[in-house]
């Protein structure tokens, strides 16, 4: 009698194995989070208002034209002083350090003109704060014209902004998703690269069963 080879048990499958997520959903993520982010910081932060007054630098009828140009570069740089927020405060209405903070001046290289910027969350209060404080200059420049030869004429009053000057919901959520987006692909530079998988031995089968030779047999 012959012997049946024994019932072959197949090898178990491995189990599948979760598949990762291509890279560039890290930077899609990165993008629409700093995205939402930018745009929510737009939306909540309080607008602000520039306004600008400008004075320009007039010399005496014996001073040299080109020496405006030169007071105007100095006056824009003492324009924040304290001898000169110390007048600009009580006209308006503000202590001297708010208007430290507030008020930026600005002068040009070919034109003895002095630009002096204030923002504030309130546009009627910028614009006071700008005519203030080239008012404030303007008789500061008044009081050592014998001296320099040169004085300060208003050129253009600060008007009252109808639009801020703070960056929109939609500027600041295209920075947001920019910053994301460049996060993103950092993570991706800078996060451990896997060791390629070694490849795994074929499954053994078995050899086939011989079967007994029973011609000599009775």
């Amino acid at each position: 009698m012959t012997d049946n080879p024994t019932a072959q048990h197949r090898a178990p499958r491995p189990l599948a194995r979760a598949r990762s997520l291509p890279p560039w959903t890290v930077i899609a993520a990165g993008v629409l989070a700093g995205g939402v982010l930018g745009g929510a910081y737009g939306a909540l932060k309080t607008p602000s208002y520039t306004a600008t007054a400008y004075v320009v630098a007039v010399p005496a009828d014996k001073a040299d034209p080109a020496a405006a140009l030169g007071f105007a570069q100095a006056y824009g740089r003492v324009a924040t002083q304290v001898a000169v927020l110390g007048d600009a405060q009580v006209w308006a209405g503000v202590p001297a350090a708010t208007l430290r903070s507030a008020v930026t001046t600005a002068t040009s290289p070919d034109a003895p003109m002095v630009a002096v910027s204030a923002t504030s969350s309130r546009p009627d209060l910028a614009a006071d704060m700008a005519n203030a404080v080239a008012r404030a200059l303007t008789r500061h420049a008044a009081d050592s014209s014998d001296a320099t030869n040169v004085e300060l004429q208003q050129f253009a009053r600060a008007v009252k902004p109808v639009e801020p000057s703070s960056a929109s919901p939609a500027l600041t959520g295209l920075v947001g998703a920019s910053a994301g987006g460049l996060l993103g692909g950092m993570v991706l530079l800078v996060r451990p690269r896997r060791a390629p998988r070694a490849a795994e031995p074929a499954a053994s089968l078995p050899a086939p069963a011989v079967a007994a030779d029973t011609r000599g047999a009775l």
